[in-house]
């Protein structure tokens, strides 16, 4: 039996190309008719794949032992640039790699937190391993966002820890509490020191950075793993044509129905059985035991 692919990412590119990425580390690139232009082979075990807001045909990769990648979709065989893991730890051993997340900060900066607790910033320009390397507690790190703060990125954790970390000085400046499962997805604002979270306890969280309080808290019944920042939803013009025709639009009710109706008499309640006379009259009947007529 074929395995099914678990589906990593999706980019829509200049409104012309969509890149679609898989776990097993295959990015392809569709044109607008629904056709394979080609694909990439970025490694297994893949987890995410992010496109570069500031170069529109490049896009960066990281999974379970499959270290940052940049790619350029003009140059796909080999990536323009390639991580290289850092040192070994104190007892000489390898530090494993399991990239959950990326963020491109600037057009030759990276930003990636792992399921290793790492926080990483790595600088294209510089060399191949991270510039900044920082931890944040134990737990797998599942989802990262850039703040408005150039310095300042929001990561939340398999555990429902949410926090507001300084890349510059290395340190945790704020840990959102209140979450009661994984943390999926964290959007912050472009614009406004606001940041978004949802996770597997169901809820949508507003909180605001400057101020680290708690702003909306939305219960939306199923479990959530992304979200997204829009300006337009939906379409006003749209939504008020449907409020007016519904408003302007007759009911239609059914003549012969509605003759019936009118035509039946008021009948009042009592404690006494009443019938309708075909008059009209309202008479009382009175309960009497019948005899029963036995017809021969």
């Amino acid at each position: 039996m074929m395995k099914l692919q678990l589906y990593v990412g999706k980019i829509h590119l200049k409104k012309r190309w969509l890149v679609t990425a898989v776990e097993s580390g295959i990015v392809k690139l569709w044109n607008k008719d629904g056709e394979k232009d080609f694909e990439i082979n970025t490694g297994g075990n893949l987890c995410k794949m992010s496109p570069n807001p500031f170069s529109n045909l490049q896009v960066s990769t990281g999974g379970e032992e499959n270290d940052l990648k940049i790619w350029d979709l003009n140059m796909p065989d080999t990536p323009v640039f390639q991580a290289k893991n850092v040192r070994n730890d104190f007892l000489d051993l390898r530090v494993p790699v399991w990239i959950t997340d990326l963020k491109f900060k600037s057009i030759d900066k990276v930003v990636t937190c792992t399921r290793h607790h790492q926080v990483r910033l790595y600088d294209t320009r510089a060399q191949r391993r991270p510039v900044i390397d920082m931890e944040f507690e134990r737990y797998p790190l599942m989802s990262l966002s850039l703040a408005h703060n150039d310095n300042q990125v929001v990561v939340g954790s398999s555990r429902g820890r949410m926090a507001l970390l300084d890349l510059r000085k290395k340190l945790l400046v704020h840990v959102f509490k209140g979450f009661a499962g994984s943390i999926r997805n964290i959007q912050c604002h472009p614009t406004l020191p606001l940041v978004a979270s949802c996770g597997l306890d169901r809820f949508l969280r507003i909180h605001d950075l400057n101020k680290h309080k708690l702003l909306k808290k939305i219960y939306l019944k199923t479990r959530l793993n992304c979200l997204l920042y829009r300006t337009d939803l939906s379409n006003p013009n749209e939504t008020t044509k449907a409020i007016e025709s519904k408003e302007i639009a007759p009911q239609i009710v059914d003549a012969e129905e509605e003759d019936i109706w009118n035509a039946m008499p008021l009948v009042k309640e009592s404690g006494k059985q009443k019938r309708v006379s075909s008059s009209g009259d309202v008479k009382a009947i009175k309960k009497k035991k019948k005899d029963k007529i036995v017809s021969s």
